[in-house]
């Protein structure tokens, strides 16, 4: 018994280290915070209290997690943005400063990310504009490997509480915009697609992205 005890404490010390090796920390690179004015006030009813102690700054994913996003082509329902040109969506650059961001037409809009082939997502961080404090309505994010997202799609951020954009109600919570933005659990689903919508904010109607990441081990 002593032998076979022994046997199972070397093993679970044998997982552990293979599992230690197998992943990494992976760190969130934030943008310099850039509130300017006076904030105006958010009334929504799914509306988060902001909670500085659930940022999430880094998290633990397979070893060879990379931005899948980074420089890779995005469309969208507005193929003319107002301001700004989509290649900005997926450049690696957060930052909520003039000529570092995307404005889309008013109303539901959506911005969609080919990553080239289908890839098990681990988590989403996305940005939108940050440079005020603002919240953006009705935010859902979906993974598909059907590129017109008609088939096979599964949400894995919903904040339209009322069903308003017909893509099912969601229970996530609207929240102000930081230049922490909002990183979104992949739920290790597996798409070549990622597709973000919006419908406006609490200052106006447009839509904005400063930039989308999503991370997971390319080809796998």
């Amino acid at each position: 018994m002593k032998h076979t005890t022994l046997a199972i404490a070397a093993l679970a010390i044998i997982s552990t280290s293979l599992s230690a090796q197998e992943t990494e920390e992976i760190k969130i690179e934030f943008p310099k915070p850039m509130f300017i004015g006076t904030p105006v006030p958010a009334k929504l009813p799914n509306l988060e209290t902001p909670d500085p102690s659930k940022i999430i700054k880094s998290f633990t994913a397979a070893k060879g997690t990379v931005n899948l996003a980074k420089d890779k082509e995005v469309t969208s329902s507005d193929p003319a943005p107002i301001i700004g040109d989509l290649p900005l969506v997926t450049d690696g650059d957060a930052d909520g400063s003039d000529g570092c961001f995307v404005e889309l037409a008013p109303g539901p809009q959506w911005v969609q990310i080919d990553l080239g082939a289908s890839t098990t997502i681990d988590k989403i961080a996305m940005w939108h504009y940050h440079k005020q404090a603002q919240a953006y309505v009705d935010v859902v994010v979906q993974i598909s490997d059907d590129k017109e997202f008609k088939t096979g799609v599964t949400t894995v951020w919903n904040s339209d509480h009322d069903d308003t954009l017909k893509l099912g109600a969601g229970a996530d919570p609207a929240y102000i915009e930081t230049n922490h933005g909002r990183v979104v659990d992949g739920k290790k689903t597996k798409g070549q697609y990622v597709r973000l919508t919006s419908n406006g904010n609490t200052s106006n109607e447009l839509n904005h992205y400063c930039e989308v990441q999503v991370f997971g081990v390319p080809g796998k």
